[in-house]
């Protein structure tokens, strides 16, 4: 019964019409494929940076009317800029996690007028955290990003590391690593919950914002580029395999940087009900602040303006942003 609601709910997913996309801001700035967005005319406040993750588009925090947190921001007042990393060409392939900072993020904040406030979603709060040992930050907050490693389940690090064994060697002929090997990976933690959601889907009221939120999260969720070789060998053999960050450092651009020690203002917002990345191994940061929101619902659900959105531009109308 629950397999054919799914397939039923599956079936919708794929045959419905979609709505025209929200237009995009004006980029203020671009770094090979990597433009930076602006969402927000303030000019009295420091930029608001959202830095996302190299794993799907940056649409996840700018998703649909009503569900986007960027859009929100902007309404009260902040000054908001978004990375948007593009599509890789062949000759990025040995772009690494450090190059994404020193080659992509550098050149697009040093269009701003001043030392930005970063916002890291995901592996892009991973990444943000590594610009602060190579630029000038006013302050940092991350929300669901991964960095103690060490902290990961067994089993969750088996099945990273036997992901990788599997694709590696076509990766690396490609020069790049597929979406679909990371989206392999992300239905691997927990088939049964893929099987529910679409089974849920079937019976979701046509016209109303819980189908058009469900059609944005899943077309989000399994679209994006690839990542570039380098990237993912990043990822997978020295993050995932505990050998960077663990104790706590991370070098970019030979500089080590240790998140608990840093002086500017910082905030982790983790969430004990993410999947993807447990609250666990989240980065030991100055302030701390935990939801009981999933991965994604934590930026995008019903919930998430007074859980995350709210709190959030609590805290950098605080740092000036």
């Amino acid at each position: 019964m629950l397999r054919a609601k799914a397939f039923q709910g599956l079936a919708r997913h794929q045959t419905m019409a979609r709505p025209l996309p929200q237009t995009k801001p004006p980029a203020i700035a671009a770094a090979g494929a990597a433009r930076l967005l602006h969402y927000g005319t303030a000019t009295d406040r420091a930029p608001t940076v959202f830095v996302p993750s190299l794993i799907n588009p940056p649409d996840i925090i700018d998703l649909t009317e009503g569900r986007s947190m960027l859009r929100d921001l902007v309404a009260a007042g902040h000054n908001i800029h978004l990375v948007d990393w593009g599509a890789p060409s062949p000759e990025d392939a040995d772009l690494d996690l450090a190059a994404h900072v020193t080659r992509r993020l550098a050149p697009l904040l040093a269009a701003l007028h001043q030392p930005p406030i970063l916002v890291g979603y995901c592996l892009g709060g991973t990444i943000a955290i590594g610009a602060t040992a190579a630029l000038p930050v006013r302050a940092l907050a991350t929300l669901a990003a991964p960095w103690r490693f060490d902290r990961l389940a067994a089993e969750d690090r088996a099945a990273v590391a036997n992901l990788w064994e599997a694709g590696k060697a076509i990766c690396e002929r490609l020069g790049y690593v597929p979406m679909e090997l990371l989206q392999s990976g992300f239905w691997a933690l927990d088939p049964k919950r893929t099987i529910r959601k679409y089974a849920v889907f079937a019976d979701t009221t046509a016209g109303s914002a819980e189908e058009r939120a469900f059609l944005a999260v899943e077309d989000w969720a399994n679209a994006g580029p690839p990542l570039p070789f380098a990237a993912g060998r990043d990822l997978f053999e020295r993050l995932y395999a505990g050998n960077e960050t663990g104790d706590g450092s991370w070098a970019v651009g030979g500089v080590a940087v240790d998140p608990a020690a840093l002086s500017m203002p910082t905030l982790s917002i983790a969430s004990t009900a993410d999947r993807i990345v447990p609250a666990a191994i989240a980065p030991p940061l100055r302030e701390q602040r935990l939801v009981d929101l999933g991965h994604v619902g934590m930026v995008v659900s019903a919930r998430a303006r007074e859980a995350l959105w709210q709190p959030l531009s609590d805290w950098l109308s605080r740092q000036g942003g």
